[in-house]
């Protein structure tokens, strides 16, 4: 049974939204895999579609690698965790954004998939309006993230690589997920100016009515201690949000 809620409506994506985007759909129902190509393509996307994990590395496995995957987490031959796992493990698509659909609705699978390096996680039933404004949000960022992130950062003993999504403390290489990434990235291109919860949800997480607050608390918390001492240029501002401070003297950006 089809677990796709609502008809669509026109969204009017404009045309340099949609050009040359492609959507790798990975799902085994049938049914939702053609009602999404059909509202995907009326709004200007190309699609792919892979009915198994295997099939989705193929695809991604090629030259022309898609601009954004719609991964079912509930795959027949392996889960689509694993899928996001093997995708962010390789150079050439571990910048891909994913969104993770899943009937999975706890708290810890959300959490297990933005680990894994999703960009957004999307419950089924869902309205497929609003997966059509959650990817033209993503899609949106990535472009503008590309566009304004072609050189590295330098904070005192901190280094950051925007293109290639790598974080240096001196000459040690600081694992982060990709939500840690897009999370510190943020917090860094809006510098010295004040990041209320409420934006970062928006700006970092996208369109999730099912993450709270407290969610961006505790990834800060996270992002602080991977970063040791370097955390200390995240500053809480109590009762407001987040801000990116380096001491005077300490930024050797490339601004």
């Amino acid at each position: 049974m089809s677990r796709v809620c609502g008809e669509t409506g026109h969204l009017g994506v404009q045309q340099q939204d949609a050009m040359s985007s492609t959507i790798l759909l990975v799902d085994d129902e049938q049914d939702i895999v053609e009602t999404l190509r059909y509202s995907l393509e009326r709004e200007g996307y190309n699609t792919l579609s892979a009915r198994s994990g295997a099939a989705a590395m193929s695809y991604l496995g090629q030259s022309h690698t898609p601009d954004l995957v719609l991964l079912d987490w509930m795959l027949p031959d392996m889960s689509g965790t694993e899928v996001c796992r093997n995708l962010r493990m390789v150079e050439r698509t571990r910048r891909i954004p994913v969104i993770m659909v899943s009937a999975r609705s706890e708290e810890i699978d959300r959490v297990v998939g933005f680990e894994l390096g999703a960009d957004d996680y999307v419950t089924k039933p869902f309205s497929v309006r609003e997966l059509l404004l959650r990817i033209k949000a993503i899609l949106r960022r990535r472009a503008a993230d590309t566009a304004s992130a072609s050189e590295d950062a330098h904070f005192d003993r901190l280094r950051v690589d925007f293109e290639g999504h790598q974080v240096w403390i001196d000459e040690q290489r600081v694992a982060l997920t990709a939500l840690e990434f897009r999370l510190l990235a943020t917090l860094i291109a809006r510098r010295g100016r004040v990041q209320t919860r409420d934006m970062l949800l928006n700006d970092v997480w996208g369109v999730q009515v099912d993450v709270t607050t407290r969610t961006v608390d505790t990834h800060v918390q996270r992002l602080r201690k991977k970063l040791g001492d370097a955390g200390n240029y995240i500053e809480t501002l109590r009762g407001v949000g987040y801000r990116f401070l380096v001491p005077d003297g300490g930024s050797s950006s490339g601004e």
